[in-house]
């Protein structure tokens, strides 16, 4: 008898209508305030508040991630944290982005790696054009998620690490339309001959 393939508890593969924001995932960015931050990869996934398939799974990912990772959240002789007090990295965008409509009725989760995600299209190609993904486009996201306790025990919580993304449709661009330099300079109309003089 076959073995069945192991499934990670706190790995989630998320929905179709989650909507890409902070696309930062062709190349790595500083994440973080202090001078030791770490260039890494992330992306900001905003999750409908109607997808409840995916945050109930995310929900379970994280409870997975706390239990096996209990010892990890223990500092200076000091128990860990309650599931329901540790600092987690998903967020409610009514309440921690009332001004971003991008962000209205969804959740949100930030997600990084220091190691570049792969990204294929909904046939498993890989995305080789980078216009092709930006932010406002939608997706899945395939995510895990693991406790970390930093500058003994200064930092610690629940955090989510970016595995790979799959397109699923595009978007409204997210920060505006970006015009092509073709576009821009369309115009022949220009009069430039005292450009020089």
């Amino acid at each position: 008898m076959a073995n069945k393939k192991y499934k990670d508890p706190k790995k989630v593969i998320t929905g179709r209508k989650t909507r890409w924001s902070f696309v930062h995932v062709w190349e790595p960015v500083k994440v973080g305030d202090d001078d030791n931050a770490k260039l890494k990869y992330s992306i900001s996934l905003i999750i409908p508040k109607d997808d409840t398939k995916t945050l109930e799974a995310i929900e379970n990912a994280m409870q997975a991630a706390y239990d096996e990772g209990i010892d990890k959240l223990k500092s200076n002789g000091r128990p860990a944290p309650s599931f329901k007090a540790v600092k987690k990295p998903l967020h409610d965008g009514d309440v921690d982005r009332p001004d971003d409509e991008a962000y209205a009725n969804a959740y949100y989760v930030g997600a990084t790696n220091q190691t570049a995600p792969g990204i294929v299209d909904l046939q498993r190609n890989p995305i080789i054009d980078r216009d092709e993904v930006y932010s406002g486009c939608y997706g899945r996201a395939s995510i895990t998620f693991c406790v970390y306790n930093y500058k003994n025990g200064m930092s610690k919580g629940i955090g989510c690490y970016l595995n790979n993304l799959q397109k699923a449709s595009d978007g409204e661009p997210l920060g505006g339309m970006r015009a092509s330099a073709e576009e821009d300079f369309a115009d022949d109309d220009y009069d430039d001959d005292d450009f020089l003089g």
